[in-house]
C-alpha cells in the first residue's frame, strides 16, 4: 500500500493495548468510530485487543505487580468476558457484531492450524462481523505463549493477509531517545527499514506502570515480523481524537515500511518449498482459469499424485505434465482424490462435510512464468 494512504489498505489489523482499555469508554468509542470508517470504505478490519488480564485482576482484587502464571490465567478467565463486552457495546451502536477469537502460539506456527484460523477469520469478515482476537491466556503455558499482543497482532496480520498493522498504545511514536527524560528527543515519523540503530532506540514503555507486557521493543519486533510478510506497521497514540485515521497525516505516529510486498512474501514462502509432497494434475480449462488468477476448483482436477496433508505445498501440473503453479492445498491427498472432477457443491456428498470451495485458493497459488515439463 502507499505509505500513510489508508484508503489503499485492503486489510488492516488494529491492536489495542491494555492501557487504552483502562482509559475508558471515550477512547474505545473513538477507536470503534475509526474502524467503522475503514470498514465503510471497504477495508477488512480485524481487532487484536489486550486487557483481559488487567480487567480480571481488578475484578479479583489482585495486587499490582507480577502475577504468577496461575494468577494470570485466572485473571484472563475473569477479564475476557468483560473485555469482549466492552467491544460488543462499542460496535453495537454501529450495528456490527463482534466475535471472540482466542489464539495460542502453536496455532500460527502449525500450517494446518494456521489454515483453520485463517478460514474462520475470513468467514467472520465475509459475514460482516468484527473479529476480536486475544491470546488464550487461560490455557496457554509459557511454551505456547506469544508473551505480548504486539507479536500476536503481527501474526494475525500475516494470517489475514493484511497490508497494514496499527499498534495503538500510550506511546505516540518511536523516538531517538527516551522522551520522558530527554527533552531533545525527536520522534521518527517515517522508517523505511529497521536496522540496529532503530532497534537500539526501543525501550520498555510500560515496565514502570505494570500495565501490559509490551513496550516499544515488542512493537519494533512486531513491525519486523509484519514487514517480512509485506505488511506496513503504524505505531501511535491510541488516545488521539482520531487514533487510526490520523495516521494519514505525516506528523502522527511512526510509519514502518514493509520489507517487501505482501505478494512477493507469500510467493517466496510457497516457492521456497524444495520438494512438494505431491501434485494435482489439471485439465486445460483449469490451466486457463489459474493463469487468469482464479482458484483451483475440484472440477478441473484430473488426477492426484503422492501423499500430502492439508496445508502442504503441491505442484500443479497441466495436461502434458508441465508445471503450471505451486500452491498450498486446502485438502489432504485422500480428500483430493475423492473430490477430483466434482463440482464444488458436491463436496459434502463426496466427503460428508465441506471445508472450502477450492482445492487451492488463488491467494495460495504461485504461478510459474512459463510452463515447464515435469517438476
Amino acid at each position: 500500500m502507499t505509505p500513510r494512504d489508508l484508503g489503499t489498505a485492503r486489510g488492516v489489523v488494529v491492536k489495542v493495548g491494555s492501557s487504552l482499555i483502562q482509559a475508558g469508554d471515550t477512547v474505545i468509542a473513538a477507536i470503534a468510530r475509526d474502524i467503522m470508517t475503514l470498514r465503510e470504505a471497504g477495508t477488512r478490519v480485524t481487532l487484536v485487543s489486550s486487557g483481559a488480564v488487567a480487567l480480571g485482576r481488578d475484578r479479583l482484587g489482585l495486587a499490582t505487580g507480577t502475577l504468577s502464571l496461575e494468577q494470570k490465567q485466572a485473571a484472563a478467565a475473569t477479564g475476557q468476558p468483560r473485555l469482549l463486552d466492552l467491544w460488543e457495546r462499542a460496535f453495537a451502536v454501529h450495528g456490527v457484531a463482534t466475535a471472540q477469537a482466542l489464539l495460542t502460539l502453536d496455532v500460527t506456527e502449525s500450517r494446518r492450524s494456521w489454515l483453520n484460523a485463517r478460514a474462520t477469520l475470513s468467514t467472520l469478515l465475509d459475514l460482516g462481523a468484527l473479529p476480536v482476537v486475544n491470546e488464550n491466556d487461560t490455557i496457554a503455558t509459557d511454551e505456547i505463549r506469544y508473551g505480548d499482543n504486539d507479536r500476536l497482532a503481527a501474526r494475525v496480520a500475516q494470517l489475514t493477509g493484511a497490508d497494514l498493522l496499527v499498534l495503538l498504545s500510550d506511546v505516540d511514536a518511536l523516538y531517538n531517545a527516551e522522551p520522558r527524560s530527554d527533552a531533545s528527543a525527536r520522534a521518527l515519523r517515517d522508517i523505511p527499514a529497521i536496522n540496529e540503530d532503530i532497534r537500539a532506540m526501543a525501550g520498555d514503555a510500560n515496565s514502570a506502570r505494570g500495565v501490559g507486557t509490551g513496550g516499544m521493543r515488542t512493537k519494533i519486533l512486531a513491525a519486523e515480523l509484519a514487514g517480512a510478510s509485506g505488511c506496513a506497521t503504524a505505531i501511535g497514540l491510541g488516545t488521539a481524537d482520531k487514533p487510526i485515521l490520523s495516521f494519514s497525516r505525516p506528523d502522527h505516529g511512526s510509519w514502518f515500511h514493509p520489507a517487501r510486498s505482501s505478494a512477493s512474501a507469500r510467493e517466496r514462502w510457497i516457492s521456497g518449498v524444495l520438494s512438494p509432497n505431491g501434485a494435482l494434475h489439471i485439465d486445460a480449462g483449469a490451466v486457463r482459469a489459474l493463469l487468469d488468477g482464479k482458484s483451483l476448483l475440484p472440477v478441473g482436477v484430473t488426477a492426484v499424485e503422492g501423499q500430502f496433508d492439508r496445508g502442504e505445498t503441491v505442484r500443479i501440473l497441466g495436461p502434458d505434465a508441465q508445471l503450471v503453479a505451486r500452491g498450498v492445498t486446502a485438502y489432504g491427498a485422500e480428500e483430493a482424490r475423492k473430490l477430483a472432477g466434482c463440482q464444488s457443491d458436491e463436496t459434502e456428498d463426496r466427503l460428508g462435510y465441506r471445508r472450502a470451495a477450492a482445492l487451492v485458493h488463488t491467494d495460495d497459488i504461485v504461478r510459474v512464468s512459463s510452463p515447464e515439463a515435469g517438476q
